[in-house]
This record gives structure tokens, C-alpha cells and sequence, in this order.
């Protein structure tokens, strides 16, 4: 009978933990499905974006320079036998800069005034033969001919002899010397670079993009800081605007003409200018808080894809801040809402629910 009861228990016992063990195991089938199907949700807020036109300035940066500047070369090849002027010299329109030894092309004058003299006689041969029957036609149009070679020929040595030598094309100061007496030097090969010292002559090239320039116009107005002088303000005028981009950094060149005020500018100085142009232009108005991940005028700002359930991350380009709101100048087209709270928690993988 204690036989019959003690094999019961053991039968109990171990049916027992059979379903024990059979429950554990659901469950923890159970946990890890729910964790497997259980996604983590990012609440978020949006805001709808403004549009906002303003007529905002541009502010770039470049170098004081002469308008009236000029890099200087031989017309011809050769070696330099005298330089009659130095580095930050003055020098006045008209005034000899340097010039050529004279040997090579002194004689290649000679040779074509030769030439010249040769087929002049041949003409006058040819011509008198021709009156007497002795010679043919064409005879007569080949001197013809060649006297005219021979007299172009000698126009081009003589033109050349006269650029062996360098002159200043104005009153200015010469900035950099690029040669030396003695020195062999090939033809359009700059010698010299001067600019204009005349006082209302100076002006700041700056680089602005396709947009800005469309905005700006000849006349328009910009103000001038030079960190030469931090504490004085120069008024400037936009003088000049390039036709083209740069094929280097895509950028178009404009020119600004400055008032000096008295102070004395001198080619190379850095300038910060504010260009101020008169035309408008309409900006995406955004939160401060839509930006993640700025440097400078690049940012980022997420919004909703089709689902509303995941979110895209868009790259763009910030015109600037305006307090708590920032303008957009490109990159939000066509969106209507930006992710604001909750945008520095998110990745382009995450599952948002909107608040």
C-alpha cells in the first residue's frame, strides 16, 4: 500500500513540473515575440512652414584692388637688358618700364628693309620688260606680289621693334616686378603688374551665387568693413557684375567701387562687404528648433514620408536666422510640415508618432 502511494506521488510530482516547465516556456516564446514586434515610437510635433519675402543683404568677402590695373609683357621674346623701374615705384603714363636687347631684332628690320630694296628692283625690271614685250603677264603680277610680302614683312619687324620695350598705360604704382635684367624672357610673359593710384579708383571684387546675383543690379549699395581699418565704415557701390560664373568655384564676380574717406588702400587688403541689393526674395520661414546637424549654411531637417510613420531627412541650405525662426533659401520645396519636437532624438530609421 506505502508502495502504491509513494509510486502516485512520484507520478504527480513529475506531471507537475512537466507543466511547469511546458508554461515557462510559452511564456518566454511570448516575451520574445513581443519584443521582436514591439517598436520603439518617437513622439513628435509638427509645424507648417511660412513663406516670407524680404529684401535681406549679402554679405561676401574679397580683396581691395585698382579697377584700373595692368599686367605688362614683351610683344616679342628676347632678354631683357634694362629695367628702369623697382617694386612699389610710381610711375607716370607714358614712362619707359624696360626693354629688350635689340640685337635680334634690329636685324630681322634690316633683313626685311632688304628684302624690301630686292623686290622693288625686281618690280622695276620686270615693269620695263613688260613695255618692251620681253616679259609675260603673270611675270609681272609675281613681282607685284612679292613687293607687297616684302613690305609687310617689314611693317611686322618694325612693329615688333617697337614693342622691345615696355610702357606704362597709366599713372599708377608698380606692384609686383616679375623679371630681371638679364634674364631671358618668352613673348606675353607679365614683367610687371601695376595698378592705378589715383584716389576714386579702387574697388572690392567679391563672389556671390547665382541667386544673390539676380538679386543685384549696377547702382545698388553695399557698406564696406576693411581689417585694415576695424573701426571706419566705407560706403561702396556695385559697379561692375560678371556676365558668367566662375569655371573655377561657380561663383560671379562683382565689383564694387568704395570711397576711401581719406585713408590710405592699398591693393590686396581684405574687405567683409554687405551688399544691400534693392530686389526681394522669398524665403521658406522654419522653427529654429526643425534644424539639426548645422555648419555654417548647410543643415538638416526631417519630415514626414508618405506612411506619416517613418521620416526623411532633408539636406538644406539656411539663408539666415531671424530669432527663434530660421529662412530657408533652398532645399524645403514642396513640403508643407517639419518635424520640430523630437527632431534631435530621430534617425532616418526611426517610427514616429505624431502628438
Amino acid at each position: 500500500m506505502n508502495s502504491l502511494y509513494n509510486t502516485f506521488r512520484l507520478i504527480s510530482s513529475s506531471l507537475l513540473l512537466s507543466l511547469l516547465l511546458i508554461g515557462c516556456n510559452k511564456k518566454d516564446e511570448t516575451q520574445q515575440k513581443t519584443a521582436e514586434t514591439d517598436e520603439v515610437l518617437v513622439p513628435v510635433s509638427l509645424t507648417k512652414v511660412d513663406q516670407a519675402t524680404r529684401s535681406e543683404s549679402i554679405v561676401a568677402s574679397g580683396l581691395v584692388a585698382s579697377s584700373e590695373e595692368a599686367r605688362l609683357s614683351f610683344k616679342i621674346g628676347g632678354i631683357i637688358q634694362k629695367v628702369y623701374v623697382t617694386e612699389g615705384q610710381k610711375v607716370s603714363k607714358g614712362q619707359l618700364l624696360a626693354s629688350l636687347n635689340t640685337t635680334e631684332i634690329d636685324a630681322q628690320v634690316n633683313q626685311a628693309k632688304y628684302g624690301v630694296e630686292k623686290s622693288e628692283r625686281d618690280f622695276k625690271r620686270v615693269e620695263n620688260m613688260l613695255k618692251d614685250t620681253a616679259a609675260t603677264l603673270e611675270q609681272m603680277q609675281n613681282v607685284t606680289t612679292a613687293l607687297d610680302i616684302a613690305k609687310q614683312n617689314l611693317q611686322i619687324a618694325q612693329f615688333n621693334r617697337s614693342y622691345a620695350q615696355i610702357i606704362s598705360p597709366i599713372d599708377g604704382a608698380v606692384v609686383k616686378k616679375m623679371g630681371n635684367e638679364g634674364e631671358l624672357t618668352g613673348p606675353g610673359t607679365p614683367i610687371f603688374y601695376i595698378t592705378s593710384n589715383r584716389q576714386g579708383d579702387w574697388v572690392v571684387r567679391v563672389g556671390v551665387s547665382d541667386k544673390d546675383w539676380a538679386r543685384l543690379k549696377v547702382g545698388d549699395k553695399a557698406n564696406v568693413q576693411l581689417d585694415a581699418y576695424p573701426t571706419e565704415a566705407f560706403e561702396g557701390r556695385i559697379t561692375k557684375l560678371a556676365p558668367a560664373a566662375d569655371p573655377m568655384n561657380k561663383l560671379y564676380d562683382i565689383e564694387v567701387r568704395i570711397a576711401p574717406k581719406g585713408k590710405r588702400l592699398a591693393t590686396g587688403l581684405f574687405a567683409k562687404v554687405e551688399l544691400k541689393p534693392v530686389q526681394s526674395r522669398t524665403y521658406t520661414v522654419v522653427p529654429l528648433e526643425a534644424i539639426v546637424e548645422g555648419n555654417g549654411k548647410e543643415a538638416f531637417i526631417y519630415v514626414l514620408d508618405e506612411t506619416r510613420k517613418k521620416v526623411k531627412r532633408l539636406p538644406v541650405q539656411i539663408g539666415f536666422v531671424d530669432g527663434d525662426k530660421v529662412l530657408i533659401t533652398n532645399g524645403l520645396e514642396g513640403i508643407s510640415e517639419v518635424i520640430t519636437s523630437g527632431s534631435a532624438f530621430l534617425t532616418e530609421s526611426s517610427t514616429v508618432i505624431v502628438k
